[in-house]
């Protein structure tokens, strides 16, 4: 009788107990599910989010459409993303080296105005794109100029500034400055004398004129011109010498005179080595000197007349004869 007046007692409890179970169950189960949608919410947000910030890899182009400019222009660069999430900055590099920085709220293009002042203005450019917030940055291509500007007054020269009849002469034309290629021609009296000669790389025009008579000495000059046409430049007049022409005579003058010089320096030392000991070898004849008294006679006045002769020189080979003395 106890036995049964307990186990109903029992038997409702368990079912109420399973009754709250499954209710704090189904309530976790619930709150698991709606944490598991938050979170995969939240997922599918962030990675929107960050495909939204990933930039893409700027372009950089002139706005006025060609990259060759000349001294002094003035010039726009455009820099713009196709795909990324502002805000972006924007920055401007000339040979890895900072010019200036622009922010923008959108995607709309910046702008970066130059001035070309000089040779140095014409190097790599390239534009970075940065996002602050991802702290994400793309570079785009770099951009080259090409400075257009026009010849420099030509220097025309040549190796030899006299020539003579029957040569071959070279002359040599150069621009130092310009943009190329550059045009050369040669004139002389203002006549072209060649077909133009065109160059490609930085070198001078190089031709080849024969002097046949003296009409060839005259007044040779060059033209420089690139694709500037309306400013050509002229060098320099330039003019040949005649150069004097040797006589066929002269070697032979020149031989003659050294083989007098030679004939000359021979007989100098044949005087000591043979001329003197000759003469020296030659024996000398005793010389003697006496004092004579002549006596004549007048036939006229019939007297005799003494003349004396002193010192007078007797040698071998001396032979006498009549003496005579002055009235």
């Amino acid at each position: 009788m106890n036995l049964q007046l307990i186990f109903p007692h029992v038997q409702t409890l368990s079912s109420d107990h399973w009754a709250s179970s499954r209710k704090r169950y189904q309530r976790k189960k619930n709150q698991r599910t709606d944490s598991w949608r938050a979170q995969s919410t939240q997922q599918i947000q962030n990675a929107t989010a960050d495909y939204r910030e990933i930039l893409s890899n700027p372009m950089l182009t002139p706005l006025h459409g060609t990259l060759e400019v000349v001294m002094k222009q003035e010039v726009s660069l455009s820099c713009h993303l196709d795909s990324g999430s502002p805000p972006v900055r924007y920055t401007l590099f000339k040979n890895r080296q900072k010019l200036s920085a622009l922010n923008r709220t959108d995607l709309t293009p910046v702008l970066f105005n130059l001035t070309i002042n000089s040779a140095s203005d014409v190097g790599e450019y390239k534009c970075k794109a940065q996002n602050e917030i991802s702290n994400s940055e793309k570079y785009s291509r770099s951009l080259n100029f090409t400075l257009k500007e026009p010849v420099s007054k030509p220097v025309l020269s040549s190796p030899n500034s006299q020539a003579k009849k029957g040569q071959n002469v070279t002359l040599s034309c150069l621009s130092e400055n310009g943009s190329l290629p550059i045009t050369y021609t040669f004139f002389k009296d203002r006549q072209s004398i060649q077909p133009p000669v065109k160059m490609q790389n930085r070198e001078a025009a190089v031709i080849s004129v024969l002097i046949k008579s003296s009409n060839d000495f005259g007044m040779y000059k060059c033209k420089a011109e690139n694709c500037f046409h309306n400013k050509t430049k002229y060098s320099n007049g330039f003019n040949f010498t005649l150069a004097e022409e040797r006589s066929n005579s002269q070697p032979l003058i020149i031989c003659l005179g050294l083989t007098l010089l030679l004939l000359a320096i021979g007989f100098a030392l044949a005087i000591p080595f043979f001329i003197i000991p000759l003469y020296k070898a030659k024996p000398i004849q005793p010389e003697a000197c006496v004092n004579l008294s002549v006596i004549r006679r007048d036939e006229q006045e019939n007297r005799a007349c003494a003349t004396i002769y002193s010192e007078v020189l007797v040698g071998e080979g001396a032979q006498a004869g009549p003496l005579h003395s002055p009235e």
